[in-house]
């Protein structure tokens, strides 16, 4: 089984953070360079927030927090992070597996 590509997957998905939150995240609304909103289920509020240039995120309520989308899908859906990294790969149509080592 080839290796997942997580930085890779995670660099892509940058430039679609503000897309990826209005999608996970409806009732959030952006605010300069941040996405925010009540809590990982998405409801109004600003205790949440995903840092839209970084992808760094904090949810300041529950005290989770992690460093890129693929983090933020695993949190959002509950799923782990391998997961979050293969459906991630498949929406943004990128490819999942990391370079071989050579």
């Amino acid at each position: 089984m080839a290796r997942l590509d997580f930085q890779g997957i995670a660099r892509a998905a940058l430039p679609y953070l503000p897309m990826l939150c209005a999608r996970w995240l409806p009732q959030g609304r952006r605010h300069g360079r941040e996405w925010c909103c009540g809590s990982l289920s998405g409801e109004p509020g600003t205790s949440c927030r995903v840092n839209l240039i970084t992808g760094r995120w904090a949810d300041f309520a529950t005290g989770e927090a992690g460093g890129d989308a693929i983090s933020l899908a695993a949190a959002i859906h509950r799923i782990s992070q391998a997961e979050a990294a293969r459906r991630l790969a498949d929406m943004l149509g990128i490819s999942q597996e990391a370079a071989p080592r050579g």
